[in-house]
């Protein structure tokens, strides 16, 4: 009986740990699509100042 509830407390565990990791993935997703949208911002500023530049 208790190799049972060892067992049992062993799948909780891993259940937890797998919602927590699939959580830190979509964050870490999150995170890149961030980045990407903000480098597609700057780039897009740097070249509105490059034209800025030509004029002078």
């Amino acid at each position: 009986m208790n190799t049972f509830q060892e067992t049992l407390g062993s799948l909780d565990t891993q259940a937890k740990s797998n919602k927590s990791n699939k959580k830190r993935k979509w964050r870490e997703i999150e995170l890149l699509k961030d980045q990407h949208q903000l480098e597609k911002e700057l780039k897009a500023f740097d070249d509105s100042f490059e034209y800025m530049f030509d004029d002078y």
